[in-house]
């Protein structure tokens, strides 16, 4: 008894599916339709495998968009402590200008002032000489001035003791020269002393100046 063949075999093998092939600008179409779908990557990656293939699409029902990608935290701004200055600069008035100090004018300090006459003569000398007056003339006046107060003294000094003498005399008159004698005679020791002491040190300064 003959077995019954089985309906596979070498050449009863299952074909692929095969897609009518429509004309180039149909399939064209059909890939900008697919790209423009709002498809996940993965999907459409699925499609281009089975169009290569020739195997059957299988689509879900009702096809779950993407989930929405995960965004780090967004960090809190930080709020500044510092003063914020104005955008627009304030006007004060006119009695905050007139409280400052901004309208206080400085007083006016003179330098110090030159003797005009002084300056004259010193410009002569130079036309006259050809260079300015020597240095050495202008310290002879103090030694002027010196020598003349010197003199002051010692007329001063013979005048006391010329005092002190008629006192003595006037005080013998009288018969009381013995309590004064002694006192008066101290004072014009002293102012003859200091006369020595004049002459010494205005002799030394004439010595002086005649080496020079």
């Amino acid at each position: 008894m003959d077995k019954p063949k089985s309906s596979g075999g070498l050449w009863n093998c299952a074909r692929p599916v095969s897609y009518s092939r429509s004309p180039k600008h149909k399939s064209c179409s059909n890939v900008m339709l697919m790209e423009e779908s709002h498809l996940a990557n993965a999907q459409k990656r699925q499609i281009r495998e089975c169009l290569k293939n020739g195997a059957p699409l299988h689509f879900a029902s009702n096809p779950q968009p993407p989930p929405p990608p995960i965004l780090p935290p967004q960090p809190k701004p930080v709020q500044s402590t510092s003063r914020r200055l104005p955008s627009k600069p304030q006007k004060r008035c006119a009695d905050q200008c007139k409280a400052g100090n901004s309208y206080i004018r400085e007083k006016f300090r003179p330098g110090p002032t030159r003797d005009l006459e002084k300056e004259k003569r010193r410009l002569q000398k130079i036309l006259e000489l050809g260079k300015d007056e020597p240095k050495s003339q202008k310290s002879k006046a103090p030694e002027l001035r010196r020598s003349s107060e010197e003199k002051d003294r010692i007329d001063e000094i013979l005048e006391e003791i010329q005092e002190r003498r008629q006192f003595l005399e006037d005080m013998a008159s009288l018969g009381q020269e013995q309590q004064y004698v002694s006192v008066i005679n101290t004072e014009i020791s002293q102012r003859i002393r200091e006369l020595e002491l004049l002459n010494k040190s205005s002799s030394q300064r004439s010595e002086g100046g005649s080496e020079k």
